[in-house]
């Protein structure tokens, strides 16, 4: 029996439901009712982690972090992501290097001068961690917090930074030590506010490494992923988690099958399969406002996402991003807020002729962004 192939259309329908884009509002569901926060939300501009649960029905807003449902840290890639605070124990251990080729890959170059001063890239992680906790003994500006770890940590930590004319820590080790260090972000805070979470055990801070055939049974981030952003191969999986493809590929589970995505050979959970396989369309048009670091934009094959290579150029630019329209999970323009005084207007670029139906869904997820963030709709 040969490898099932399935339509590109099949395969957005299928994240669409998976991600639950496809739930309306219920205002009794509770904040953290949202798959999607197993892997994290990206808290990435002012319509990031709170719109990207809105938009999956979850009865937030703009004008109220639940500091007692959600904690900010940074996490993958070095960018912030809500998370259960309930959880944040099994978040840290899922997110410890699988190796310390990839503790390496995650802190980028500062892994070279370690190196060559003869400290493990993992050990590094774990030695600022447990610096870093130290130093943030109360609520501490993000500047503040690296002028302190400069003056702790020996050269092979620090380096001078040309743009800033300073010399401080390495950026990338910066960000991943914190949640390492048992340190989450105050929501809202720019620049960021680190501080203590709270009841965070002495015997985790600086608790990096772990074995190499460690698994984390509460969250697995590979399998994540795959269900999440599926089907994908180990290499778009890499990517996405900054690890290298090998411990990627050591860590694959068992349970996948492989199905056909655009003449390619992309793997898919098995409970997932059937999911996959009959992605029927929607009964009614699923129409979303995504904010531009989404996850459902988040995914490595931006071929299949987004087929026109100008379109892709137009959606992820170098700099200032857009957000997505998209109906039934196909990309079909872009969005721009543009708010002036108590108003919030929104400058549309579709890229295909919109039905009536689709503009008034646009209408009303105007509507809704609009009352999220406390404003009117212009």
């Amino acid at each position: 029996m040969g490898v099932p192939s399935v339509s590109r259309d099949q395969v957005l329908r299928h994240r669409v439901r998976v991600q639950q884009l496809d739930r309306p509002v219920d205002p009794t569901r509770a904040v953290t009712d949202a798959a999607v926060l197993d892997l994290g939300v990206q808290d990435t501009g002012p319509d990031g982690a709170l719109w990207a649960l809105a938009v999956r029905g979850v009865p937030v807003s703009a004008r109220a972090w639940p500091q007692d449902d959600l904690a900010l840290v940074w996490s993958l890639r070095g960018a912030p992501h809500a998370y259960p605070r309930d959880r944040l124990r099994d978040v840290q251990a899922a997110l410890r290097p699988y190796s310390d080729a990839d503790a390496a890959s995650r802190i980028y170059d500062a892994a070279k001068p370690l190196r060559a001063a003869g400290v493990r890239p993992v050990d590094g992680l774990a030695h600022a961690a447990r610096t870093m906790r130290t130093v943030v003994s109360e609520p501490m500006v993000k500047g503040t917090v690296s002028t302190r770890m400069t003056q702790e940590l020996p050269e092979p930590y620090v380096r001078w930074c040309r743009a800033c004319r300073a010399t401080h820590m390495w950026e990338m080790t910066f960000r991943l030590a914190a949640l390492h260090g048992g340190l989450e972000l105050e929501p809202g805070t720019s620049p960021p506010v680190l501080r203590r979470i709270p009841g965070w055990p002495a015997s985790r801070v600086g608790r990096v490494e772990r074995g190499r055939s460690a698994r984390t049974d509460a969250l697995d981030p590979v399998r994540l992923v795959l269900h999440l952003l599926g089907p994908a191969d180990a290499k778009q999986v890499a990517v996405f988690l900054d690890a290298p493809v090998a411990d990627v590929r050591e860590r694959w589970p068992a349970d996948t099958v492989d199905v056909e995505v655009e003449g390619a050979t992309r793997s898919v959970l098995a409970e997932d399969a059937d999911a996959l396989t009959d992605a029927a369309p929607f009964d009614e048009p699923v129409v979303r406002l995504l904010g531009p670091y989404d996850l459902f934009l988040q995914s490595r094959d931006r071929e299949v996402l987004v087929p026109d290579p100008a379109r892709r150029r137009a959606l992820w630019p170098v700099l200032g991003r857009p957000g997505a329209v998209v109906v039934d999970g196909d990309v079909v323009g872009t969005w721009r807020p543009r708010a002036r005084g108590r108003r919030l207007g929104l400058e549309l670029d579709p890229w295909v002729p919109w039905s009536r139906d689709v503009h008034r869904a646009v209408d009303a997820e105007h509507a809704r962004l609009a009352e999220f963030r406390g404003l009117d709709r212009a």
